[in-house]
């Protein structure tokens, strides 16, 4: 036999296990092969982890440090100084909750925008589904989440039984719900932005800048029963507004959010995802060429 038809036998014989064809439509998402690249996600989320804290004599004290600084702050400035009422939440749990989920959206938000910026190297030489990366962040950033609420329910239980006036309800369960909410919420903006910044580098100096101002424009220092009725459409805008108040009411007892409000920020939070979605997976065939 030949060397020729040796060599087309064994390509016969061969069987491709993948397959990398274009995308071509709007919004061509495959989950089973994300799901697929499951260790990948697990490999990333280690990764963030070990890169953030390494070499840091604390370690993953800093989750919780960070936030209880701020609660302290908070609390001499806006608790103490300006008298900001909290409808009767002790000072502690108020703003450490509104702290801990403005964390938990913001930093989804930001690595979600920096996702093409700072990966563009890997991007460029490897292949594997590009939003892989984007949900590794989510669980990421979930990770000190988890540990924050977990600081955060030694508090509670500490002001429930010395007997402050906190109201838990059975919606406490419903905690996780949340944290979905806003992680689909930030990750939905986040991807928005990073398929924009790879043409508009301009928005990349605009992001720290926007998410100090949307802070002071959700009531985490602050209840939504102390804004005016005049004002009361900002909060209707503000997505975020609607998961941090509910938060409170589930598990404080206190506070009140309208249902137009909530029904508001569900609406915006599927809008931002599915446009973040569509632009990530239109820009993800072009951006190594603006990159």
């Amino acid at each position: 036999m030949s060397d020729q038809a040796i060599g087309t036998d064994k390509a016969a014989e061969q069987e491709w296990t993948l397959v990398l064809e274009p995308k071509r439509k709007w919004l061509d998402i495959d989950v089973r092969e994300i799901i697929r690249y499951r260790d990948l996600v697990g490999l990333f989320v280690k990764r963030d982890f070990a890169t953030v804290y390494k070499q840091t004599v604390l370690g993953p004290l800093w989750f919780v440090i960070n936030p209880l600084f701020t609660t302290v702050m908070y609390t001499f400035v806006f608790g103490n100084l300006a008298k900001i009422g909290t409808d009767g939440i002790p000072y502690l749990l108020f703003y450490y909750g509104g702290t801990m989920l403005w964390s938990y959206f913001s930093s989804c938000l930001t690595n979600a925008a920096d996702v093409f910026s700072s990966n563009s190297g890997l991007f460029g030489k490897v292949y594997f589904p590009r939003l892989v990366v984007p949900i590794s962040k989510v669980f990421s950033n979930m990770i000190s989440t988890v540990i924050q609420f977990a600081t955060l329910m030694v508090f509670f239980l500490y002001y429930l039984i010395t007997g402050a006036p906190i109201k838990p309800t059975m919606w406490a369960l419903a905690f996780p719900l949340l944290i979905v909410w806003l992680a689909a919420l930030g990750t939905g903006i986040g991807m928005v932005i990073s398929s924009l910044t790879t043409k508009y580098r301009d928005l990349r100096h605009l992001l720290g800048f926007g998410m100090s101002l949307a802070m002071y424009a959700t009531p985490i220092i602050y209840p939504l029963s102390q804004i005016p009725a005049k004002y009361s459409w900002a909060f209707y805008i503000n997505p975020v507004s609607a998961p941090v108040e509910l938060f409170r009411i589930w598990f404080y007892g206190a506070g009140n959010v309208p249902a137009g409000m909530v029904i508001a920020s569900l609406s915006m939070t599927i809008s931002f995802l599915l446009l973040g979605l569509v632009l990530f997976s239109r820009n993800e065939r072009t951006f190594i060429d603006v990159a």
